[in-house]
């Protein structure tokens, strides 16, 4: 298989096999008007399997999303034909409207204009809790 390299834009590396759709959705790429490549199942030898997105665009980025969708990604940065730079994604402490709280009495079902706000709880298992109502994301 052979997908073009990209003069300027960004490699999302190193997400989880069958995940990277997820990602594309999550950053709305299907709204782009440049080529976005996606990869999956491609042999890791540090994954066994793993999914690739490549933006043929410079665009700025969500890390909170990817790392929230899978924190062992990877950005790289390519500008005429090189990288020039390279992110590890983290696991951030706090999510804002990446997600919505499912508890129907939590205030932000009510307050529409209130922002979808969660901590990170428990970092081994990367669960999140509500700020407001303190409920889990599952």
């Amino acid at each position: 298989m052979n997908i073009d390299s990209i003069k300027n834009g960004i490699v999302i590396d190193h997400i989880q096999a069958k995940r990277g759709m997820e990602i594309y959705e999550a950053l709305n790429l299907k709204d782009l008007e440049c080529s976005v490549a996606i990869i999956t199942n491609a042999k890791s030898d540090k994954m066994g399997r793993k999914d690739i997105i490549k933006i043929d665009q410079a665009m700025e980025i969500n890390m909170d999303m990817i790392g929230f969708i899978e924190p062992n990604a990877t950005i790289n940065i390519v500008k005429d034909n090189k990288l020039v730079d390279k992110y590890k994604v983290k696991l951030p402490e706090e999510i804002v409207n990446i997600t919505k709280c499912q508890n129907p009495r939590c205030i932000t079902s009510i307050e529409k204009d209130l922002n979808q706000i969660f901590t990170l709880a428990d970092k081994e298992n990367q669960v999140y809790r509500c700020k407001y109502c303190e409920m889990s994301l599952k």
